[in-house]
């Protein structure tokens, strides 16, 4: 399974409508990422077929400047650290390139496709301080990468580094970086409720009105209310 049979078989699918697909979605601003022209539902199942690609291939992959194509890259990665059959050494593999090449990850959907399953499922029992240091990075991409892949945490009731991490966050100048802030700790805040109200007490007048928006939607109405009202009073 090679980088050039994917791109050719991905190609079958090339579809003129689709052409747009880097202009509409793409927020990472390169200058230089275009649309291969593919629908990802195509991406996807492309992806499904080649995830036994090799790391080796499928770096060639994130080296395109095609939308499409390292979406399909990010795709095998995430299928093959999400598999029951990958080694902890192949895992650790995923990681490290993930993370090596995340210049080539630079939209939110790259970072939301396998943020979780390759950096945040590899970290659950090893110590996560690369995830603070991404919260840290001039990197957007990065710092979504920081948040996001403590979903993985969440997932097993762990909530401390999402608010950790999130307080790091909370005032970020990145719309997306607010997004995923807010829809993080409104995910974490479903295992403790407790520790929502306290960031949200701490935060509401501060926060961007994005991440208030994210963080909230869940609340009950009065509660939400109580929230918006508190906001107010800056």
């Amino acid at each position: 399974m090679t980088a050039k049979e994917f791109i050719e078989t991905l190609a079958l699918f090339k579809n003129e409508k689709e052409l747009n697909k880097a202009e509409k979605f793409f927020k990472g601003n390169d200058g230089i990422t275009k649309s291969f022209g593919t629908k990802f539902g195509d991406v996807f199942s492309t992806a499904k077929e080649f995830s036994e690609m090799s790391l080796e291939e499928i770096n060639k992959l994130l080296d395109s400047d095609f939308y499409e194509v390292r979406m399909g890259a990010v795709s095998i990665m995430d299928f093959q650290a999400r598999s029951k059959k990958t080694s902890e050494d192949h895992k650790k593999a995923l990681f490290d390139l993930y993370l090596s090449r995340h210049d080539r990850l630079n939209n939110w959907d790259f970072v939301d496709r396998a943020a979780r399953s390759i950096i945040g499922e590899y970290l659950i029992d090893k110590p996560r301080d690369i995830l603070y240091k991404l919260a840290d990075s001039h990197s957007p991409w990065e710092r979504r990468t920081a948040i996001v892949s403590t979903h993985a945490f969440i997932r097993k009731n762990e909530v401390a580094d999402t608010f950790a991490i999130a307080e790091i966050l909370v005032h970020d100048p990145n719309e997306l970086v607010n997004k995923a802030v807010g829809s993080w700790i409104r995910e974490a805040g479903k295992k403790d409720k407790k520790k929502l109200h306290g960031f949200l007490t701490a935060y509401v007048k501060t926060m961007s009105a994005v991440t208030f928006s994210y963080a909230t939607e869940k609340l009950d109405p009065e509660l939400k209310l109580f929230y918006k009202e508190l906001r107010k009073k800056k």
